[in-house]
């Protein structure tokens, strides 16, 4: 009878360790799931205010900087004068956008000069394009037309090529032809964030004449909106960081963690009660 109590004590302390066992284990995994508010954009974190509200900072004029690609058109009322000046475009045509602009574009090379026909280097580095366009027309005025030639210049960026890696859709080289792309446009180019992708630190690798800079955005926030890098530029790369949830394999939902707890539980319990029963 001695000899019984005492295994069904024993009994009694060991499967206490197991349901000790399975509730910290229970505890651990539930942590594990990705909560919802970390997947949702544009929060209004510390703020009592409506999102109509939010003021969007406008971004500053671009600088042009090595290995833009600029696209200069020149205009004037003889335009056989001006022939000369405008790339015809000699690529297939066939080619995408970004292949004939950048066969046709001026490329800013390592030392910021471009080539033009005629007018030969022409230094254009942290300039923008309306700075570029001035600096074209007076060049043009003193060396190859007269005022009566109503000489008429565009200068823009050949799209804007960006790069996006980490957890996003499709990741990979863009090039967007528009003046101004904003965080989230960008990134719904290259397929999206998925759950398991880290939306509060979102990282943008961007070029300055003294090198490369890190900066990080919070994109759940909807103060991101007042970011200086809300808009992207030439050149950006946008580096979203993979959630510890992934490395875990945990599941990216309640549902998909319960399953695997109960999987882990079951597991653990079973392997417990047969050593028990030896």
């Amino acid at each position: 009878m001695v000899i019984s109590y005492i295994c069904e004590a024993t009994s009694n302390v060991k499967m206490n360790k197991i349901l000790l066992f399975t509730g910290l284990l229970l505890c651990v995994l539930s942590t594990s799931c990705i909560p919802h508010k970390d997947t949702i954009y544009l929060q209004q974190k510390d703020m009592v205010t409506d999102s109509s509200q939010v003021m969007v900072r406008q971004p500053k004029p671009y600088r042009v900087q090595v290995n833009d690609i600029l696209n200069i058109r020149i205009k004037v009322l003889d335009q056989e004068n001006a022939v000369i000046f405008n790339p015809v475009g000699e690529v297939n045509l066939n080619a995408t956008s970004s292949e004939r602009a950048y066969f046709d574009g001026f490329t800013v090379d390592l030392h910021g000069n471009i080539r033009i026909p005629s007018l030969g280097k022409i230094n254009v580095l942290g300039y923008t394009v309306e700075d570029i366009e001035m600096m074209l027309k007076e060049k043009l005025l003193k060396e190859q037309f007269k005022e009566t030639a109503n000489i008429f210049i565009t200068v823009k960026l050949s799209g804007l090529r960006y790069t996006a890696n980490g957890e996003v859709g499709r990741p990979g080289t863009v090039t967007l032809f528009q003046d101004r792309v904003n965080i989230f446009e960008a990134i719904a180019n290259v397929g999206e964030i998925p759950v398991t992708g880290n939306k509060k630190e979102v990282q943008i690798i961007r070029q300055y004449p003294q090198g490369q800079q890190i900066h990080t955005v919070d994109l759940t926030n909807v103060k991101v909106m007042n970011s200086p890098y809300y808009y992207i530029q030439p050149n950006d790369i946008i580096y979203v960081k993979p959630l510890p949830q992934k490395s875990i394999g945990t599941g990216q939902t309640a549902v998909q963690t319960l399953g695997t707890i109960a999987t882990v539980v079951s597991l653990i319990t079973t392997t417990l009660l047969l050593f028990t029963r030896l």
